[in-house]
């Protein structure tokens, strides 16, 4: 490389050209996003229950929203009995895991950091049930893991009406009519309901907005194009040091022979 400066001007335009290319492009699809967040409702409601029979433990009630959390709270039941939520319309998702104080948010749909495998699996089914070991006891399920649990998603779209639709269509699509059956059974039998309070609630989503993702773009650039003169800086460090430690033996080598004793004087 000492015998041929050329190289190493061109190394340095070449990296320098990347550079000015690769942070354009990081300008430019931080500025004209395909990705759209949308809004929506995120109501925590309670559920009027209804029995046929109000000595028997067993209660129903209709719903026609979209729903991502349906939590079925039992107070007073005794111990060993079992908890059976079942639903007519729809199979839903549970899961011992879910709203358990951990971590990360499971919501059923979790994997690995490595994508290798899930990290649980919910049970989807009409029927779930748990048995009753405390004087309080919650049934934790989600009806559908399409909406966001949070109320924002997101989704990808040519431009934000047909993002809109798309939202729209995709709420609307989730929602469905649901009768939601409650009960208490000991040996395959609903048991008395005195004493016993039972309570559903349910997280519904409803459209409110939609906009464009959007970020900072100079300042993606900025960390864009530090990160790139980053690496591309390491990358010539090498050859650099290299050219440098050549030229300097070079130099060291001359003085040497030139300060060295001519064998032909004398």
């Amino acid at each position: 490389m000492s015998q041929n400066p050329n190289m190493l001007r061109t190394m340095i335009g070449i990296g320098m050209t990347l550079i000015i290319i690769l942070g354009y492009a990081v300008y430019s699809n931080t500025v004209d996003s395909e990705y759209y967040g949308y809004q929506t409702t995120n109501e925590h409601t309670e559920l009027d229950l209804s029995q046929d029979n109000a000595s028997i433990a067993e209660w129903y009630v209709t719903t026609n929203e979209g729903i991502t959390w349906i939590n079925a709270t039992v107070v007073g039941a005794p111990a060993d009995s079992v908890l059976i939520v079942q639903s007519e319309g729809a199979s839903w998702y549970h899961s011992p895991s879910l709203g358990e104080d951990v971590d990360y948010p499971f919501n059923c749909k979790e994997i690995s950091g490595d994508y290798s495998e899930y990290i649980e699996v919910c049970d989807y089914s009409t029927t779930h049930e748990l048995v009753i070991e405390d004087d309080v006891t919650i049934m934790r399920g989600i009806v559908s893991i399409s909406l966001p649990v949070g109320g924002l998603g997101y989704l990808q779209a040519d431009d934000i009406a047909e993002a809109e639709e798309s939202a729209v269509d995709l709420i609307d699509g989730e929602a469905g009519v649901i009768t939601w059956r409650v009960g208490i059974y000991s040996d395959g039998d609903a048991i008395d309901s005195s004493g016993i309070d039972v309570f559903l609630n349910i997280s519904t989503h409803e459209f409110v907005s939609i906009e464009e993702f959007s970020i900072d773009p100079v300042q993606e650039s900025v960390y864009g194009m530090a990160t790139l003169v980053g690496c591309f800086g390491l990358m010539l460090v090498i050859p650099l040091v290299i050219y440098f430690s050549a030229i300097h033996k070079a130099k060291k080598d001359e003085k040497v022979r030139l300060e060295a004793p001519n064998l032909n004087d004398g």
